[in-house]
C-alpha cells in the first residue's frame, strides 16, 4: 500500500525505481523508469545488479500486522518478514561494493506501547516490552549497522496510515456501507495517524535532505480519538448512520491479543520532524478525510 504511492511519487520526481520482488518475472513495469528485481529471503539471495544500481534503499517489507489473528505462527511471520529481510539487505551491503548512500526503514509507534500518562511520546522514549514493541525495536536495530559502513540511516515510526487503498480506513468504512459507525471500545483511545500522501512525502524529504539521520515519528501534528475519527468518516460518507459501540470484551474475543492494539491509546509527537523542516500537507483529520473523499 505504501510502496505503491511512494513509487508513483518517486517516478513523478524523475527517480528510477527498482522494486525487489519474490517473483519479478511476473511483474509488468508500467513506467520506463520502473523495474523489478528478485530476492529470496529463505535462500538469502538478492539481485546484485539492483543493489549495485541503488543509491537509496527503502525497506517496507513486512507481513500485515492487523491482517490476521495473532497466533504464535503469525507473530513469527510478522517479525521474521521484517527482520530477516533487513538482515539480508545489511549483509549484502557489508559484503559487496555498492553506491548506497541512504538506508531508510519504517517501523511503527507500536514501539512505545500504550499511552498511560497522557504525555506525547517522543523519539527519545524507551520501547515498551510487548510483542509489537519488540518487533519494532528489532526491526530498527537490524538496519542500524549500515551506519558503520558510512551509509546514512533514517527510521520512521509511523502511526496509523490513512489511505483509500487499504489499511485501517478500509476496515472502518466497511460497516458504514450498512449504516453503522462502529466505535471501538470506549472510543476515547487516541490515534496518532498520518495520511499516506504525507508519508510518501516524508521518504522523499529524507532522500533530499542529507542532514536527516536517526529516528523520526511519522505522525500528523493533530491526534484524534477513535470515536471522532469514525464519526468524521461517517459524516464524509453523506449517508445515514447509527453510532454503535463495540464492547472491549467482544473485540478481545474476536481479535485476541491483537485487540490490545485496537484499544490502545497512543499520543505521539511529530515535533522532531517538523523542526527538521518537514511541512505536513494534511495536518488535521478534517483535511485528511477531505483528501480521502476526493482521491
Amino acid at each position: 500500500m505504501i510502496g505503491t504511492v511512494l513509487t508513483e511519487l518517486l517516478l513523478t520526481k524523475g527517480y528510477k525505481v527498482i522494486i525487489l520482488s519474490r517473483d519479478p518475472v511476473k511483474q509488468k513495469p508500467v513506467h520506463p523508469n520502473l523495474s523489478y528485481a528478485g530476492w529470496d529471503i529463505a535462500k538469502q539471495e538478492i539481485d546484485s545488479g539492483a543493489m549495485t544500481a541503488a543509491n537509496h534503499i527503502i525497506h517496507l517489507a513486512g507481513a500485515g500486522v492487523a491482517d490476521k489473528r495473532w497466533t504464535a505462527k503469525r507473530k513469527k511471520e510478522i517479525a521474521d518478514s521484517r527482520i530477516k529481510t533487513g538482515e539480508l539487505l545489511v549483509k549484502y551491503l557489508r559484503e559487496h561494493p555498492n553506491n548506497v548512500k541512504t538506508m531508510m526503514g519504517i517501523s511503527g509507534i507500536g514501539f512505545y506501547g500504550p499511552d498511560v500518562s497522557g504525555k506525547a511520546f517522543t523519539e527519545t522514549d524507551r520501547p515498551a516490552t510487548d510483542f509489537l514493541a519488540n518487533t519494532c525495536r528489532l526491526w530498527e536495530e537490524t538496519l542500524t549497522p549500515v551506519e558503520s559502513l558510512g551509509i546514512r540511516s533514517v527510521h520512521f515510526r509511523t502511526g496509523v496510515v490513512l489511505s483509500n487503498k487499504g489499511g485501517a480506513i478500509k476496515e472502518f468504512r466497511g460497516p458504514l456501507k450498512f449504516g453503522f459507525a462502529t466505535i471501538l471500545g470506549s472510543g476515547k483511545q487516541i490515534i496518532s495517524w498520518i495520511l499516506i500522501d504525507d508519508l510518501a512525502r516524508l521518504f522523499m524529504f529524507a532522500i533530499e535532505n542529507t542532514d536527516l539521520r536517526g529516528v523520526y515519528n511519522a505522525v500528523a501534528p493533530q491526534t484524534v480519538s477513535n470515536k471522532e475519527l469514525i464519526i468524521q468518516l461517517a459524516k464524509a460518507s453523506n449517508k445515514f448512520y447509527i453510532p454503535v459501540s463495540v464492547p472491549s470484551f467482544v473485540l478481545k474475543a474476536v481479535f485476541g491479543e491483537l485487540s490490545i492494539e485496537v484499544l490502545k491509546s497512543a499520543t505521539v509527537s511529530s515535533k522532531k520532524i517538523q523542526a527538521a523542516g518537514f511541512s505536513f500537507h494534511y495536518p488535521t483529520i478534517q483535511s485528511a478525510i477531505q483528501r480521502l473523499a476526493i482521491s
